[in-house]
């Protein structure tokens, strides 16, 4: 597989990691859990995969890449950004006024194919640019980096059934298969397993992996490139853990939400990225780490479950009509009724 990135999909990886703490930081912003989650599947893309020029963006033999996970855009700025396309102190701007960088992904940036953030738009995008490539006869291939409660949205099944009638095998599709979504687990939510069979229904070649594991991310994309018989769109299903790579985020739904605040929050998760540093890789931010950092106590709010089937009460429907029927309030019946 060509390497197409000063740093190795380990070194970008991690890269993402630090650049996506720092961004939420410092801006306020959300969505570091599924940051964290797709790290890995954007390392693995961005230095060793996908075909581009930073120096000519718009170079018509380049690969398409389409984030249809638009709220995780950290990542992708982050990796476009030590690729060469912008100054990576610019990521700072994150999120503030005036910035390229919105919260959901913008083709105001070099680099980026597709504005992204209204979920199910992105497999749809890029079935119509594989198609387009294969009618003018190019070989350049589309990847499209979806969530896993993104594939809720009837739009994405649609987009399904175009590629696999059309024989798209220049389209690869990799799901961010992290198991949460919104406020809870999907099995919570909206029922989506077997994932796997669902696709192959739809005619698709179906690669299941830990999309945490780089060596299984390679030979998966590899198997794809080598295999130029194969007549059909390719899904890879990567089997990610929400706000993977600090231990306090993993599969705790807070972190689809919430910043990394000043204090343990911060401390905590800057100290376990640099325990846990590639050689060859400065962080941009706190070279030498953190100095005595803060340290959570047994009074914070951390290790909780904060989904909804755990955190919801029935009565709260109830509680919420009575407030407002109080005095100074807007008086009126509240429209979702008690389950007493």
């Amino acid at each position: 597989m060509k390497k197409h990135n000063k740093y190795s999909s380990e070194q970008l990886a991690w890269l993402i990691r630090r650049h996506g703490i720092e961004m939420t930081h410092l801006s306020g912003g959300s969505h570091l859990g599924a940051i964290l989650s797709v790290a890995d599947i954007m390392g693995v893309l961005y230095a060793e995969v996908l075909k581009f020029d930073p120096e000519v963006t718009d170079w018509d033999a380049r690969d398409r890449f389409i984030l249809s996970k638009g709220h995780a855009g950290a990542s992708v700025y982050a990796a476009l950004a030590e690729s060469g396309f912008f100054p990576v102190e610019e990521l700072k701007t994150h999120y503030q006024n005036g910035s390229r960088l919105s919260g959901h992904v913008s083709h105001h940036l070099p680099g980026v194919d597709l504005s992204t953030g209204s979920l199910g738009h992105g497999l749809s995008v890029g079935t119509g640019m594989a198609y387009a490539l294969k009618k003018d006869g190019k070989d350049a291939r589309v990847f499209v980096v979806l969530g896993d409660g993104e594939c809720n949205e009837g739009s994405v099944w649609e987009a399904a059934l175009f590629a696999n009638h059309f024989r798209l095998n220049n389209l690869i599709a990799i799901i961010d298969h992290n198991h949460m979504q919104s406020l809870d687990f999907n099995e919570n939510t909206l029922e989506i397993e077997d994932f796997g069979a669902k696709w192959r229904a739809f005619g698709w070649n179906v690669i299941e992996v830990n999309g945490n594991n780089h060596a299984e991310l390679k030979v998966a994309l590899e198997s794809i490139t080598e295999n130029d018989t194969l007549n059909k769109p390719t899904v890879i299903i990567a089997n990610t853990i929400k706000g993977y790579g600090v231990g306090f985020m993993q599969n705790d739904i807070l972190w689809h939400y919430r910043f990394p605040h000043d204090g343990w929050e911060y401390d905590m998760a800057v100290s376990e990225l640099h325990a846990n540093k590639p050689e060859g890789v400065i962080d941009p931010y706190t070279p030498a780490g953190i100095e005595n950092p803060q340290i959570a106590s047994e009074s914070d709010d951390i290790f909780n479950d904060h989904t909804f089937s755990k955190t919801w009460h029935p009565s709260y429907p109830e509680q919420m009509r009575r407030v407002e029927a109080t005095p100074g309030s807007c008086e009126r019946e509240h429209p979702i009724q008690s389950n007493k």
